[in-house]
């Protein structure tokens, strides 16, 4: 009937055959097949755009940023009942995509117990006496601005300056809370040769304090854009490392390591510009209002505990170091490996390599040799790689049927490590 309709607009000649009419029956119906297919796509288009709608609108991000981002919204939709939109589409899902996934106002509960970090450290860290105190301290500190675990025989303890505290009446346990903004993370520097525990100890902290961990390195950076994101509408427009950093743990007070921060590179331009950045992630006074350039609306960083690593502080501005806290790492002393490689090493690495203790001997007066590379090693990378390269040559002798124990002795020690590769002095 719909092709009937349509024939009537045609006047037939005498001289028309059926090829002719048969050439105008495809054509209208291939019109019609037009009309549908760009229907179809436009109502897939615009249920797209709702479902962006909806996971913004069902989103934790502050209203400000989520009003300029419906405006997006709107302006795309209008754009599709035109007929152009592709490239836009892409570039406000994408946007809205990355927005939706920081986890605004998700902040994890904290661990500020004293006893459990040191607990923890230990468990992970031989020695560092001085430094596990420091940090410590810190978190003793965090503690008191938190108001957890105050006494309540200390509860006059003033919140700020000239401010008294009046215990509450519903206090549980002999326990008050101080009132006041919540803690307050330091930025701590770990300065140190390779391989003395500065990114291990952050891992650990994280732990202790029972928060995400993220690291980033700074090795080689020479674009601020890494750090500062990309602008939206660039082709490769995405947000920086900070941000991604945040989303990765899902909370916006991590513990995020910046690693290698001596070693971020480029020309006196760029290189100014991501030292300018650092500055402003690191200063409490400005992180609070850190500015993306892809997602372009201020991320409160405050919450962060921001620890930085570096081997030197030869290429770090004066501003930098007075922002941090500098805390250093000395080189083990050889007892102090021999301690890590027997309680520390060793079990791992049997662990890994699924070897029982009962089927490789090591005498006492190997250790000595073994911890001692060629040249000077402040760290114990060298030693781990030394442990476990022996180890390997005991489970090739296992698996080739070698009688068990396999005995190392000082002795025979260089067909278990290469003499270029480790003991030996």
């Amino acid at each position: 009937m719909y092709l009937t309709w349509h024939l009537t607009k045609y006047t037939l000649s005498e001289n028309m055959n059926y090829q002719d009419l048969n050439i105008i029956q495809n054509g209208m119906q291939g019109e019609a097949q037009n009309a549908v297919v760009g229907v179809s796509a436009m109502d897939e288009s615009l249920n797209e755009i709702k479902e962006l709608e909806e996971k913004l609108l069902n989103s934790g991000c502050p209203d400000g940023l989520k009003e300029e981002t419906m405006r997006s919204i709107a302006r795309l939709r209008r754009m599709v009942k035109m007929g152009g939109y592709s490239s836009e589409f892409e570039n406000v899902s994408k946007y809205v995509d990355w927005v939706v996934r920081i986890p605004w106002g998700m902040i994890s509960a904290d661990n500020l117990d004293i006893s459990n970090a040191k607990t923890v450290m230990d468990q992970t860290h031989y020695g560092m006496d001085d430094i596990k105190k420091l940090i410590i301290d810190y978190l003793a500190a965090m503690q008191l601005q938190s108001g957890i675990g105050i006494p309540s025989s200390q509860a006059s303890i003033p919140t700020q300056l000239g401010t008294p505290y009046s215990p509450e009446a519903d206090h549980v346990s002999e326990m008050v809370k101080l009132k006041g903004s919540s803690a307050n993370a330091p930025v701590f520097l770990f300065v140190g040769l390779q391989g003395v525990g500065k990114t291990s100890i952050a891992k650990s902290i994280a732990v202790a304090m029972n928060r995400k961990f993220a690291r980033v390195s700074l090795g080689a950076i020479g674009d601020v854009r890494t750090l500062r994101g990309t602008p939206r509408y660039s082709i490769d427009g995405e947000p920086g490392q900070i941000i991604k950093a945040l989303i990765r743990c899902g909370t916006m007070n991590p513990v995020i390591l910046l690693d290698e921060i001596e070693k971020s590179s480029g020309n006196s331009g760029l290189l100014n510009d991501v030292m300018a950045t650092l500055l402003e992630i690191l200063d409490p006074e400005q992180n609070s209002t850190f500015i993306d350039h892809y997602i372009d609306y201020p991320v409160d960083l405050s919450k962060v505990f921001f620890i930085c690593t570096a081997n030197n502080l030869g290429g770090l501005s004066a501003a930098l170091l007075d922002r941090v806290e500098v805390i250093r790492f000395t080189s083990y002393s050889d007892a102090e490996k021999e301690v890590i490689a027997k309680e520390y090493i060793l079990p791992k690495v049997y662990e890994n390599l699924h070897i029982s203790p009962e089927y490789v001997t090591i005498d006492e007066d190997v250790w000595p040799n073994l911890i001692r590379p060629v040249g000077f090693d402040a760290g114990i990378r060298q030693l781990e790689r030394n442990i476990a390269t022996m180890m390997r040559s005991a489970a090739r002798m296992i698996v080739e049927g070698h009688p068990l124990p396999i005995s190392i002795t000082k002795d025979n020690l260089n067909q278990f490590v290469l003499s270029d590769q480790g003991p030996l002095s």
